[in-house]
C-alpha cells in the first residue's frame, strides 16, 4: 500500500504541475478577454435564462441542467476541498479560488457553449461534451478518446470514492455509523437514480441542489454573524496571504496559488469539461444560453458555497496550516484536514445537532455529485463504445464499485486519485477549447446580434459549418426557416 500511495502521489504531482495551474489561469484570462467579460456583463441574461422552462421534448430544462451541474460541482470539493486548500496553502488559497471562479467562468462558458453546438441526439436524448466537439470540431479523434478515457477514469472510477468517504467519516463522527453500512446504502441509492438516465438525474437534482445550497449558506451566515468581530481579520488574512504580504504565510505563496487554483478547478470544474457534458443534455434555443447558465453555476459553486465553507472554518479559527517543510505555521485543531474541520466548526457554534445536520447535508451534497459524475462517465463510455448498450452496463458496474471503494481505500490515496482524474480531464479539455476559441466567440457574436435585432436567438449549425447529422437542432432550424419565410 505504501508503494501505491507513493506512486499515486508522484503521478498527481506530475499531472498537477505548474504548467497545468498556469494553463487554467491563462485560459480563464484569455476567454475573459475574447468574450469581452461576457461572464460579467451578461449576468442579467444568466438569471433570465435559468428561469426559463425550456422545451424538454427531447432533453432536460435549462434549470434542470443548471441544477444537475450545480449538484455535480457542489460536493466535497466545496467543504473538504476548501479545508485541504487552507491546510496546504493558508487562508490566501481562498482568494485564488475566487479568482479561478471569476475568470474560470469564461472557460466554462466556452466549453459548455461548444458542447451544446456540437451535441448529438441519441435515443430521444441529447448527448455531448468535449469528446464530441473534439471529434466534430477539431476532427482529432485520438484527443477525443483521451478525454473520454480520462472522464471514465476520473468521474467514473477515481472520484466517487472520495465523496462516499466523506459521508462515512461524518456519519461515524455524528452518529457512530459503521463505514460498511454507509457504503452499501450509498450503492443502493445511487443505483436507483443512475438507472433512470439523465432525465431522472435532472428531476432529482432539480429538487435537491437548491435546497442544500440555501441551507448550507444560511448556516455560514449565522456563523459569520455570531463571530462578526473576527470578520475584518479573516478578510485581511485571506487577501494579504494571497500575495505573500502576510509574513506568517510568505514562505508558502507558491503553494497558496497552486492549492487555490487546484481546489478551485476541482470544486467548480471550470475548464475541466465535466459541466460541458451535463449541459449538452439540455434542450435550448441557442448554445450560448447554456454557456451563460453554466457560467452562473461556477459562481454559485465557488463564490457562494466555497466561501461559505471558508467562513465556517476561518471565522471559528479551527484550522491549521502546514509549511513547505512540514512544520505547522498554524495549529489550532488536531482534526485531520477535510470534512471534520467544517463539522467541528459547526459543532462549536450550533452544538452537536449542527454536526448531525451537516452529516445529513453531506449525504445530499455527495448524492447530487455522484449523479453528475455518473452521467459524465456514461456519456463518455457510450462514446468509446459507439453507443452500444454494453458500454452503459459496464459503466454502471464500474461506477457502483467505485462508490463502494470510498469506505475501503486509504484517504490519502482517494484524494490523489481524484486529483489525477480532474487534472487529466482539464489538460485535454482546455487544449481543445483554446483551439476552438474562435468558434465559441462566433457563437456569442451570433447570439448578441440576434438579441440586438429584437428576435429570440435561434441556432443554425449550418451557419457555423457544424454537422448536425442526428437532427439535434431540427427545431431551431425550422423556426429560423419559418422566420425567414422559407
Amino acid at each position: 500500500m505504501d508503494g501505491f500511495v507513493s506512486l499515486m502521489t508522484k503521478v498527481n504531482d506530475l499531472v498537477w504541475s505548474t504548467p497545468l495551474v498556469a494553463l487554467c489561469l491563462i485560459a480563464g484570462v484569455y476567454f475573459t478577454i475574447r468574450i469581452r467579460g461576457g461572464q460579467f456583463r451578461l449576468f442579467g441574461d444568466m438569471i433570465r435564462l435559468i428561469r426559463g422552462q425550456g422545451h424538454q421534448q427531447e432533453g432536460i430544462s435549462p434549470f434542470q441542467s443548471f441544477a444537475a451541474t450545480v449538484g455535480s460541482r457542489v460536493g466535497m470539493g466545496n467543504i473538504a476541498g476548501v479545508a485541504t486548500a487552507i491546510f496546504f496553502g493558508g487562508p490566501g488559497a481562498v482568494f485564488w479560488m475566487w479568482i479561478i471562479a471569476l475568470i474560470g467562468a469564461a472557460s466554462s462558458f466556452a466549453e459548455c457553449t461548444l458542447a451544446q453546438a456540437y451535441k448529438n441526439k441519441e435515443d430521444g436524448e441529447f448527448i455531448g461534451g468535449p469528446q464530441m466537439f473534439i471529434t466534430k470540431g477539431l476532427k482529432f479523434k485520438p484527443l477525443a478518446v483521451a478525454f473520454a478515457l480520462a472522464a471514465v477514469l476520473g468521474p467514473g472510477t477515481l472520484m466517487p470514492g472520495l465523496q462516499v468517504q466523506s459521508i462515512a467519516s461524518t456519519f461515524r463522527s455524528a452518529f457512530n455509523v459503521n463505514e460498511m453500512i454507509v457504503g452499501v446504502v450509498s450503492v443502493i441509492l445511487i443505483a436507483f437514480v443512475v438507472w433512470g438516465g439523465i432525465k431522472r438525474i435532472g428531476r432529482v437534482a432539480e429538487l435537491l441542489a437548491p435546497v442544500i445550497c440555501v441551507i448550507y449558506v444560511a448556516m455560514a451566515v449565522i456563523v459569520i454573524v455570531l463571530n462578526i468581530t473576527q470578520l475584518p481579520a479573516v478578510l485581511w488574512s485571506i487577501v494579504s496571504s494571497a500575495f505573500g504580504a502576510n509574513q506568517l504565510f510568505a514562505g508558502i505563496m507558491g503553494s497558496t496559488i497552486a492549492w487555490g487554483v487546484k481546489r478551485g478547478v476541482y470544486s467548480n470544474e471550470a475548464g475541466q469539461g465535466s459541466g460541458a457534458i451535463v449541459s449538452a443534455a439540455a434542450d435550448c434555443n441557442h448554445p450560448v444560453e447554456q454557456g451563460l447558465i453554466q457560467a452562473l453555476s461556477v459562481y454559485i459553486d465557488t463564490i457562494v458555497v466555497c466561501t461559505a465553507s471558508a467562513a465556517i472554518i476561518l471565522m471559528t479559527g479551527l484550522y491549521s496550516v502546514q509549511g513547505a517543510d512540514g512544520t505547522m505555521l498554524v495549529n489550532n485543531t488536531d482534526a485531520v484536514y477535510g470534512i471534520l474541520w467544517a463539522q467541528n466548526s459547526i459543532n462549536s457554534v450550533f452544538g452537536a445537532w449542527g454536526g448531525k445536520l451537516l452529516a445529513i447535508m453531506v449525504v445530499l451534497f455527495v448524492f447530487t455529485s455522484l449523479m453528475g459524475y455518473y452521467y459524465q462517465a456514461e456519456s463518455n463510455m457510450r462514446f468509446l463504445f459507439n453507443g452500444r448498450k454494453i458500454g452503459t452496463w459496464l459503466m454502471r458496474g464500474i461506477f457502483l464499485l467505485a462508490v463502494f471503494s470510498g469506505v475501503v481505500v486509504d484517504g490519502e490515496v482517494v484524494w490523489s486519485m481524484a486529483d489525477i482524474g480532474v487534472g487529466l480531464m482539464a489538460w485535454f479539455n482546455i487544449i481543445a477549447i483554446l483551439l476552438l476559441s474562435n468558434k465559441a466567440v462566433a457563437l456569442l457574436k451570433d447570439y448578441e446580434e440576434q438579441k440586438k435585432a429584437g428576435v429570440a436567438p435561434m441556432f443554425d449549425p449550418e451557419k457555423f459549418g457544424i454537422e448536425d447529422a442526428t437532427g439535434a437542432w431540427d427545431r431551431t432550424k425550422a423556426i429560423l426557416r419559418e422566420r425567414e419565410g422559407k
